[in-house]
């Protein structure tokens, strides 16, 4: 019976074997299983550099049931996205994503090792949400760019989605993405459970 790869499998041979090559910039780190407007869904894997980007991994033993759902999420988010998928759901996986996401086949190599190969490279990300990619800040840190913007009157006391808002008509997309890229690179609380890499791994 042909012998069917798993999550571990994929995830274990990708930060060991592919990772590093996709981190760019010094400080980077990766998150695992990184919730995105506020847990709607979770990618596999995330990279914070210069970029956010998201590795989304579906093994032999995963189903496609939530994928479309991931994807809007995904799309909402993430600078650049790549799907990690075995050739057993290559073609279904195929049609329930963007054209602009990359493509990598996990499979098994003679030696019965994984291998990885890429069929298609990501391209940035056309259609990036302002406002979703503000909710990756939790409600304190989104407050305190407020704070360093001189613009927290009338907003210390408001709901999340008021702050968030509030920062999107503050901030273009560029400096709102670099301000969110940057939170999450400073917030202590995950670091321990982060793979933080330098730029030469």
């Amino acid at each position: 019976m042909e012998r069917r790869l798993s999550d571990v499998e994929i995830r274990t041979a990708f930060k060991s074997s592919l990772l590093p090559g996709y981190l760019h910039d010094q400080g980077s780190f990766v998150l695992e299983e990184l919730g995105l407007r506020h847990g709607r869904a979770r990618i596999d894997l995330a990279i914070v550099n210069g970029e956010l980007i998201g590795f989304e991994l579906k093994s032999d033993l995963d189903s496609l049931q939530r994928l479309p759902e991931q994807a809007m999420v995904y799309n909402s988010v993430l600078d650049r996205i790549t799907l990690i998928v075995t050739e057993r759901h290559l073609s279904a996986a195929v049609e329930q994503i963007s054209e602009w996401w990359g493509i990598i086949i996990a499979g098994l190599d003679l030696d019965g090792a994984v291998s990885f190969r890429e069929i298609r490279s990501p391209k940035i990300n056309p259609v990036v949400e302002k406002l979703a990619v503000a909710r990756l800040l939790w409600r304190t840190e989104a407050l305190g760019i407020l704070e360093e913007l001189g613009a927290a009157e009338g907003f210390r006391s408001k709901g999340r989605t008021e702050i968030y808002t509030r920062l999107t008509e503050l901030l273009d997309d560029e400096t709102l993405r670099s301000r969110v890229r940057l939170g999450l690179s400073l917030r202590t609380d995950w670091r321990p459970d982060a793979l933080q890499m330098s730029d030469d791994g």
